[in-house]
């Protein structure tokens, strides 16, 4: 992992430069598995089930019972792990629900917004051989918080034929009866078009490669997408010496690991501890499962920076905008200065392992810079505003010269007649 000293971080360009260049062989593969999904419909899924997950499966529609047999094969101790996380991320999600609102003024006038929440929504899973409880999770609780009516999941098939056993057991556990055994871009083109079997959704949201990434980014505007996640990251502020430096090297590892593409960087003011943070981690990565994707990580991605005040730190945070931000610093209000960060990470027993599990805020984040202007995912994303307005006569009748006036001055006659042919019922 690099170690960097700068006198004027704001003036250091290290940054991930943005590309303007495309995959546009990516960009024609997934084109083309849209369209054909749209043309030849469930046919399709059974075929590229075969050809990209060398897999026949049974049926597209997983079989409720086959949900409730998956929840029975649970262990005690796992579904106690599973329920816990499920109950804190329920809690914290349930402050973010919005309810429709009024004004009500003396003319009786009424102006508003109607809260109601989208009418189906699929849930994109990535699975296979691996597969990320939290994710399934995550994307599913502010759904049904939200009052979605209608949710359905799509996960890759096993050798069985049938998304992940976890898959399975976590739908019938929140009460999703709607699976598809179908991933990849065919089951993002499945989603958004519908086919014989699967009625198309509104939005779609969950992580995945990047053929369903790509998808998503093509069907945008045929139905709404969370996002288009790019690699993981991780930002860690640090200036108090008093924090174990075994603690850093272990959080900066956790975003590491992810994928070859992932960033992690550490900003100090302490060099002993920047020194020592570098050695710990060229010393742990080897006795690491995934050390080969850290390794890979780190040497693209990895950066030790030593500053001279951690305030230098701060102005670099704001212009990256991480999608993880820990605070390991001695003066907390710091985080008041913090801007553009997807989630924050404050004092020392704040792990962004904990915020990826258990805590209850969710861990889909904006990556790539997009907390400059985007969210973690929320109630709010399953949620639609419709304005409400009623005006009353009196209010109309005091306003109508500059209404119309307003649409005339730009070239809307139309508009104008609309409301000047009301002014025949004034009296």
């Amino acid at each position: 992992m690099t170690l960097i000293k700068v006198e004027n971080l704001s003036e250091y360009r290290f940054l991930k430069k943005d590309s303007l260049e495309k995959d546009t062989q990516l960009q024609k593969s997934v084109s083309e598995i849209l369209l054909t999904v749209q043309k030849n419909g469930d046919k399709s899924l059974y075929d590229y089930s075969k050809k990209f997950d060398k897999v026949d499966i049974p049926a597209i529609l997983v079989p409720i019972d086959r949900l409730r047999e998956a929840e029975k094969k649970i262990s005690s101790s796992v579904r106690k792990i599973f329920e816990g996380a499920i109950d804190n991320i329920k809690v914290f999600h349930n402050q973010q629900t919005q309810k429709s609102w009024q004004l009500h003024y003396e003319d009786g006038t009424k102006l508003g917004e109607k809260v109601t929440p989208l009418d189906r929504v699929g849930i994109y899973v990535p699975g296979g051989k691996a597969f990320y409880p939290s994710t399934m999770i995550m994307n599913t609780i502010p759904a049904v918080l939200a009052g979605v009516p209608s949710i359905i999941i799509a996960s890759p098939p096993c050798e069985n034929g049938l998304p992940h056993e976890l898959v399975l057991a976590i739908c019938s556990m929140l009460n999703i009866r709607e699976v598809i055994a179908v991933g990849g871009a065919q089951a993002i083109a499945a989603l958004a078009f519908g086919t014989e079997s699967i009625r198309a959704v509104c939005k779609i949201t969950g992580p995945g490669n990047r053929f369903v990434a790509e998808a998503k980014r093509q069907v945008f505007g045929k139905v709404g997408i969370d996002s288009i996640a790019g690699p993981s990251e991780i930002v860690i502020l640090h200036d108090d010496p008093s924090i174990p430096d075994e603690y850093l090297a272990r959080d900066l590892l956790t975003q590491a690991e992810h994928d070859e593409d992932a960033t992690a960087i550490l900003i100090t003011n302490q060099e002993h501890s920047a020194r020592n943070v570098q050695k710990l981690i060229n010393d742990l990565v080897p006795t690491l499962p995934r050390k080969e994707i850290i390794t890979k990580s780190l040497i693209a991605n990895g950066k030790i920076i030593l500053v001279e005040k951690i305030e230098d730190g701060i102005e670099f945070v704001n212009t990256f905008a991480p999608e993880h931000l820990e605070l390991m610093v001695q003066n907390l209000t710091i985080v008041e200065k913090i801007k553009n960060a997807g989630a924050i990470f404050i004092g020392r027993w704040s792990s962004e392992t904990i915020g990826d599990y258990y805590a209850g805020p969710n861990h889909t984040i904006p990556t790539s810079g997009a907390a400059r202007y985007g969210s973690p995912l929320s109630v709010r994303d399953f949620q639609k505003h419709s304005s409400i307005i009623e005006y009353s006569k009196s209010r109309l009748m005091s306003e109508l010269n500059q209404i119309s006036e307003f649409a005339k001055l730009e070239g809307l006659f139309a508009h104008a007649e609309a409301v000047l042919t009301r002014r025949s019922e004034e009296s």
